[in-house]
């Protein structure tokens, strides 16, 4: 806020209709076009001055050398924090999420909310889940580079995860069949919650009949499967990222597809949204993972039946992002979801 008592109304006025306008068309924006909205009521040339002290106070640049100006990242926090006008949700927009899961369990209400929040705000939709542990009806690993394993975990209803796994030097073949072989004798018709305890001390206790290097690879293995990501998460929307992109923009679209198939690195970054209350705001390279593809995320946390957060939603565009319309709906949609799962 300190940046905006530097300046009068003027620029203040000034640096918020540029920033809107930006938003609107996607555009860089010109002292000219500026000067056409009533509600300056000054010269191109005044606006063009006042542009000037803009961009010395790092709130807009000018993206080529002849080109109207367009809001820094730090303009566009500033903004979002200070000048914002948040719209209201309308009555569609409601009822369109109202119905999201009115019928069916948690894992529906959740897939049809990411629908309806890439539908409404025309972005992509993220929305982290809290997964359901099942149980496991077998276990085998695959070596694929030294000192590597790929562990495929099928469970009983029918899903099936690969997740890689370090296996110890000088483990074979016959290593890794065994290893799969003992913990699917262990696990089958249990999750791996049930069954870690018993296998660490079947190992400790040296009564799990394996050599040193396998034994080693399923205590690693039940330690690793047991603390892996409880949550999964769903994405909804990509090709809108494309359809609302410039020509120009499409390199960065194409690294944020690459972004979101990261999906531990996605579910890190909304989970921060999970601290306090209300919606969270990541713009560009506020956040390490999504800096590259100058991208901005909306999110808000939601609840269970005890008030206890156990998720994330939001939506993913560029920074452009209709700040003033998006905000509210992420913000009921949060609200719709915490009250189906009551």
């Amino acid at each position: 806020m300190s940046v905006l008592n530097d300046i009068d109304a003027r620029a203040r006025e000034v640096f918020r209709q540029l920033v809107e306008t930006y938003i609107e068309t996607g555009e860089p924006v010109g002292s000219r076009t500026l000067s056409h909205d009533r509600r300056l009521a000054a010269s191109a040339a005044t606006i063009r001055n006042v542009m000037a002290d803009l961009t010395d106070l790092g709130l807009i640049h000018a993206p080529h050398v002849s080109a109207g100006r367009l809001p820094t990242e730090f303009g566009l926090r500033l903004f979002v924090d200070s000048l914002l006008q948040l719209g209201d949700i309308s009555e569609d927009e409601r009822r369109a999420l109202d119905d999201a899961g009115s019928e069916g369990g948690a894992g529906t209400v959740l897939e049809q909310a990411a629908a309806k929040l890439s539908g409404l705000t025309r972005a992509a939709s993220l929305v982290v889940a809290p997964k359901v542990e099942a149980p496991l009806r077998q276990i085998e690993f695959v070596a694929t580079a030294p000192g590597e394993a790929l562990a495929i975990l099928v469970f009983e209803d029918g899903r099936v995860e690969n997740r890689f796994i370090k296996t110890p030097p000088g483990l074979g073949p016959s290593g890794l069949i065994a290893a799969g072989n003992y913990l699917s004798s262990r696990l089958r018709g249990r999750t791996i919650s049930e069954s870690r305890d018993q296998i660490l001390a079947e190992i400790d206790a040296n009564k799990a009949a394996l050599d040193a290097l396998t034994a080693r690879l399923v205590a690693d293995g039940v330690a690793d499967f047991a603390s892996a990501e409880r949550t999964s998460l769903i994405v909804r929307g990509r090709g809108r990222l494309l359809d609302a992109a410039a020509a120009e923009d499409l390199e960065r679209v194409r690294m944020l597809f690459d972004d979101l198939e990261r999906k531990r690195d996605v579910i890190d970054v909304l989970n921060a949204a999970r601290d306090g209350e209300g919606v969270k705001i990541f713009i560009g390279s506020e956040n390490r993972l999504f800096s590259l593809s100058g991208s901005a995320v909306i999110a808000a946390p939601y609840r269970d039946a005890q008030a206890n957060i156990v998720g994330v939603l939001g939506v993913i565009g560029p920074t452009r992002l209709n700040y003033a319309r998006v905000i509210p709906i992420v913000e009921y949609a949060a609200e719709v979801v915490s009250r189906r799962l009551k």
